[in-house]
Order: structure tokens, then C-alpha cells, then sequence
């Protein structure tokens, strides 16, 4: 299956890398995870630039900094049973497709996203996000 066109909603399986993790010096994240696509912009020579939010399992030390995923979400999106946040603090930047993208699993048929995240909770998750870039308390991390 060819990889899908980005949008706000999208849930793909990335190589993130954390803050933390690139200002240690890494170059790739070392764990492939879920993350959502909260922003897709095209510029002017027709690339895409994608903006990622990551999909932990790691409970937040505070609401304000993630949201969690309905359990019935995980379930249609086919991930694990396993209670899961998205994280609002920070997020990866990149030209789509970039080559931290993988398949959501190993055997075909191949697929590089799990499906959208409905739009109710997606707004949720992006206005929280915007808040916080207004703030100035969200970290971008340029992965290009």
C-alpha cells in the first residue's frame, strides 16, 4: 500500500524523537510509535511540511500536557489495549514522507497509518496544542 497523503487527524507509525533524545544528539528517535499528524502545510515548491504529536504510554505528570485516547479509539485504530496519551509539549517537524515513516506492522498487506482520529477529539487535541504554541510552551523538533 502506497503512504497516504498527510492531514490534521492522521495517526501514522513514525520514529520520533524526543526533545530530550535530540539534544543529546541524536538523529533518530529509538522507538517507533503512533503519532498523530496535527498540521500539513504545503509550501511553495509543492513539499509538505508535517507536524507529528507523539502517542505515549507513559501516564502525563499533568492533564495540562497530554490527552488521553478513548479506549473505543484505540480499539477501531487497532492499537494496544494499553491506556495511551497524546503528548501536547512537543512535537517533530518534517518534509512528508520523510524517512522515519514505517509500516504499522510487518507482514502485508503494508500499511504506514492506523486510521483518523474522530474529529471531536482531534480538535481537542489541537487546540490544546495551539494554546500551548502560544504560550510559547510547546517544543518543536525539526527533523529535516
Amino acid at each position: 500500500m502506497p503512504l497516504p497523503q498527510p492531514f490534521p487527524g492522521l495517526v501514522i507509525r513514525y520514529g520520533y524523537i524526543w526533545r530530550h533524545q535530540s539534544r543529546a544528539g541524536y538523529e533518530s528517535g529509538l522507538k517507533n510509535r503512533p503519532c498523530v499528524v496535527v498540521l500539513a502545510t504545503e509550501k511553495q515548491n509543492n513539499e509538505v511540511v508535517v507536524t507529528v504529536a507523539p502517542i505515549t504510554h507513559r501516564s502525563p505528570d499533568s492533564e495540562s500536557t497530554a490527552i488521553e485516547i478513548p479506549r473505543v479509539v484505540k480499539e477501531r485504530l487497532g492499537l494496544d489495549d494499553e491506556t495511551s496519551w497524546v503528548v501536547i509539549t512537543e512535537v517533530n517537524r518534517f518534509i512528508w514522507p520523510g524517512h522515519d515513516i514505517v509500516p504499522t506492522h510487518e507482514t502485508p498487506p503494508l500499511r504506514y497509518d492506523y486510521g483518523v482520529l474522530p474529529p471531536l477529539l482531534f480538535r481537542k487535541i489541537r487546540d490544546a496544542l495551539y494554546r500551548r504554541w502560544q504560550e510559547s510552551k510547546i517544543a518543536i523538533t525539526p527533523r529535516d
